[in-house]
C-alpha cells in the first residue's frame, strides 16, 4: 500500500494572557524563532523602534534582556535570519528615512551586539542601501533578493528605485562572515520588486528559495501599483489563477582555491497540486502570471 502524505490543518488561535513587558503595535518589524523563543526587533510606530523583545512560547511571557555590544539604530522592513543562536540583521530603513546596509549579528546566547563588516564582492560594488529585500539562510550562506533603494542623496526627497538583484553572504562557524558574492546569473530574472515573500524548502538534500509576490511601484495617486508578478491572487496550483514560476539553478564552478556560483533561472510548470522540480540543488522564485 502506497501511505498517503499527512495533510496538514493549520488551525488559528489567539494568543491571551501573557505576562511581560509586551511591545507597542508596530509594522515592519521581523521576528524569528530560537527554540521556544521568538526575538522581536525593530519596526515602526511613531518613528522607528528600537526596541528587542523575547517572547517564550513556553511560559506565555514576554522579556526584554539587557543586550550589550554594538548595538543598532532601530529599524524597519530590513532583513532577518537565524543561524543557530546567531542572528544576523541587514538593511532596512533607520531613524529620519535614511536607508541602511549595515550589518549586525546578535549572539542570542549571551544578548551581544556585533557590528560586522564583510567584504565587497570581486565582481561588483556591494549591496546598496535598501529596505523591503530578502534575507534567507541556506547552510552556511545568506542569500539577498530585491528591495527598494532611494537614489536620492538626500532621505527627505525620495527616488525609488526597485532591485531584483541576488548576493550571497558566506558565513563562518560561530560568529563573523566571509564576505559579499554575486552569483553568476542566465535566464530570465524576476522582476524588480520589494515586500516579497521568500521561504527555504528542502527536500531529499535539495535546498530552494521561493520568491512569492511583492510590490513593484506606486502610481501618482499613492496607491500600491502591483505589477502582474505581484498580484496577491490565492488558489489551488493547476487551477485558474495559480501563479507560474521561475527557478534558479545553483552549480558551484571550481577557480582555483576559490568557487563561483552560478545562478541559472527558468521556468517550470505546476500539475495538479505537485510542482515538478528536477533533482538537483536550486532555489526557486514565484512570479505570477497575469489573467
Amino acid at each position: 500500500l502506497i501511505k498517503k502524505p499527512a495533510v496538514l490543518q493549520p488551525r488559528w488561535k489567539r494568543v491571551v494572557g501573557s505576562t511581560g513587558p509586551v511591545p507597542r503595535p508596530r509594522h515592519g518589524h521581523r521576528a524569528v524563532a530560537i527554540k521556544e523563543l521568538m526575538v522581536v526587533f525593530g519596526g515602526g510606530n511613531e518613528g522607528i523602534v528600537d526596541e528587542l523583545h523575547v517572547y517564550n512560547t513556553a511560559t506565555n511571557q514576554w522579556f526584554i534582556p539587557a543586550v550589550r555590544g554594538d548595538i543598532p539604530p532601530g529599524c524597519a522592513a530590513y532583513g532577518f535570519v537565524c543561524d543557530g543562536t546567531r542572528l544576523l540583521v541587514f538593511g532596512g530603513m533607520v531613524e529620519y528615512g535614511k536607508y541602511s546596509n549595515d550589518l549586525y549579528e546578535l549572539q542570542a546566547s549571551r544578548w551581544e551586539w556585533k557590528r560586522l563588516k564583510a567584504k565587497a564582492p570581486k565582481n561588483g560594488p556591494p549591496p546598496c542601501p535598501r529596505l523591503g529585500h530578502s534575507f534567507s539562510l541556506i547552510g552556511s550562506r545568506c542569500y539577498l533578493f530585491g528591495g527598494l533603494a532611494n537614489d536620492s542623496e538626500d532621505p527627505k526627497n525620495n527616488i525609488p528605485r526597485y532591485l531584483n538583484d541576488l548576493y550571497c553572504l558566506e558565513l563562518r562557524p560561530g560568529s563573523s562572515v566571509v564576505g559579499w558574492e554575486i552569483p553568476a546569473t542566465s535566464g530570465p530574472p524576476p522582476p524588480p520588486r520589494e515586500s516579497h515573500t521568500a521561504v527555504v524548502t528542502t527536500n531529499h538534500g535539495a535546498s530552494r528559495l521561493i520568491i512569492y509576490g511583492g510590490m513593484s511601484g506606486i502610481n501618482i495617486c499613492g496607491r500600491g501599483a502591483f505589477s502582474e508578478v505581484s498580484a496577491f491572487k490565492t488558489c489551488l496550483p493547476g487551477f485558474p489563477g495559480a501563479p507560474c514560476a521561475i527557478k534558479i539553478r545553483i552549480s558551484k564552478v571550481r577557480c582555483g582555491c576559490s568557487s563561483i556560483h552560478h545562478v541559472e533561472w527558468e521556468g517550470f510548470h505546476h500539475r495538479g497540486s505537485t510542482v515538478i522540480v528536477p533533482g538537483f540543488k536550486s532555489l526557486l522564485a514565484h512570479r505570477h502570471s497575469s489573467q
